[in-house]
């Protein structure tokens, strides 16, 4: 327990049972264990108690007692985080936001949707899709991710580089800050320019500066036809490099995908009954996904797209012909996370440059993995530059590791600061990568942070120990 903070007593646990039933207040480590950790590498945080409120008024109860006695409080949502977001590394409460799942309103005559932070991405996707209406953030872990934690992240997923990431659909929240106030931080409308825009801070603000309890999303019709394709390359490089001539063509894809070989080898082993051949000298792929209304349109865009990669060192493309086929391949591509840390101890780092450096960038990371003895799998979203960075521990002593390693990621990530990218795209700082927030910020830079924290925050009591250095 950091000696900023209070330990939590017999009279806190009180308190609390007062405002939440007993049931949804858990204090052995035996139920907690599952609320210790999230899929950030390999770590484990003990709470001093878990609670799930089911309102905002218990939530603006717990947190004014919390802040009145200086207890550290880390908000929750289904612990698919890969940056350690989640995690009470200060012990204290940890509030899972997992009984806040319904959907409140889809608006169909407004594009819009009301929504709990506990609502699973996908279920959300769903219910609005039967509805002909379209959310398009859609990040791997959608089958099990919050809503709140997409907020926390400002997630994105393949569909960001056609439709943008989660800010660009929020339109409105409910926030309980950290002395127990609960605020709308804007109206549901499409135009505000009303002020400061509380909206947007709090999205990607990682849980620092408040605990949303409701969300007000815009929406889009739904696009009625797609187009999927598999395209290999003997070349990684040449992949990248074909990346920014698709866009040069006028098109913009639903889905750009960049996987390297090794990613989609160990997917096709930890995804059971789904075939594909990947020829020996083949180096990457790229996952390439059309939308739209008229297919007729599409196949003219698909055709253009075929004509371009005859010009790079590009094998046969696969066009998927069925849906199975689509939803195979998207299995695939979703599933390499799992896949790679299945496969190895490793740490997965979420750079993003201009899509038209992603060559430079994969070459650079190549080359630093060379320098410091790791062997790197990369994939991501590179129709956004959004490239994630899997090293793998290997043969790599301990004591590398855990220390010599530390220099190899700030050199990748001075190389991203170098091209004119940052840190990460989508994964968030949490606790993993603050310390290399002075690659991409200046000291005065991060000065002006830490004092919107306090000002939302002035005792630090919400997630602390994330995003910036103690």
């Amino acid at each position: 327990m950091n000696k900023r903070f209070k330990e939590l007593n017999d009279q806190d646990i009180l308190y609390f049972q007062t405002i939440v039933e007993k049931q949804y207040i858990l204090l052995d480590e035996s139920e907690m264990s599952a609320y210790d950790h999230d899929y950030t590498e390999d770590f484990h945080f003990m709470p001093s108690v878990v609670i799930l409120p089911r309102t905002a008024e218990e939530i603006s109860k717990i947190l004014k007692h919390c802040n009145a006695e200086r207890i550290p409080v880390t908000v929750r949502g289904a612990g698919t985080g890969l940056s350690g977001g989640a995690l009470a590394i200060y012990e204290g409460v940890l509030l899972s936001m997992e009984r806040f799942n319904e959907i409140l309103e889809i608006d169909e005559q407004n594009y819009q949707a009301t929504v709990e932070p506990g609502v699973i991405t996908q279920v959300f996707q769903e219910a609005v899709a039967a509805k002909g209406l379209f959310y398009p953030p859609d990040p791997a872990s959608k089958g099990s991710c919050f809503i709140g934690g997409n907020l926390a992240e400002n997630s994105g997923g393949p569909k960001a580089v056609k439709y943008g990431v989660t800010k660009d659909y929020v339109l409105n929240l409910e926030v309980v800050l950290a002395d127990g106030a609960i605020i709308w931080t804007g109206a549901n409308v499409l135009k505000n320019a009303t002020g400061l825009n509380l909206t947007q801070l709090m999205v990607g603000s990682e849980g620092t500066l408040g605990v949303v309890t409701k969300a007000v999303f815009s929406l889009l019709p739904h696009p009625t036809k797609d187009i999927l394709m598999l395209a290999p390359f003997r070349s990684a490089t040449q992949a990248c490099e074909a990346v920014a001539a698709i866009f040069q063509l006028g098109i913009i894809p639903s889905g750009l995908e960049f996987m390297e070989k090794d990613a989609l080898e160990f997917a096709k082993k930890f995804i059971h009954g789904v075939e594909l051949t990947i020829e020996d000298d083949i180096e990457a792929h790229l996952l390439i996904e059309l939308d739209g209304n008229n297919m007729e349109v599409l196949q003219q865009e698909a055709e253009q797209i075929f004509l371009l990669l005859e010009k790079y060192d590009c094998a046969e493309l696969l066009f998927a012909d069925s849906q199975a086929q689509k939803e195979n391949l998207w299995k695939l591509r979703r599933s390499l996370g799992e896949a790679v840390k299945a496969n190895s101890i490793y740490k997965e780092e979420d750079t993003v440059v201009k899509r038209a450096e992603l060559p430079k960038l994969l070459k650079g990371v190549k080359e630093i993995g060379v320098r410091y003895g790791f062997q790197s799998v990369c994939y991501g979203h590179a129709g956004d530059g959004n490239l994630h960075v899997n090293i793998l521990k290997g043969e790599m002593s301990d004591e590398d590791w855990n220390g010599k390693l530390k220099e190899g990621i700030r050199e990748i990530f001075q190389l991203c600061k170098k091209l004119g990218g940052t840190i990460s795209g989508e994964h968030g700082i949490g606790l993993v990568q603050k310390e290399y927030m002075d690659v991409v910020f200046s000291e005065r830079e991060l000065e002006l942070q830490k004092s919107i924290k306090h000002a939302f925050d002035p005792k630090g009591i919400l997630n602390p120990g994330k995003i910036w250095m103690d």
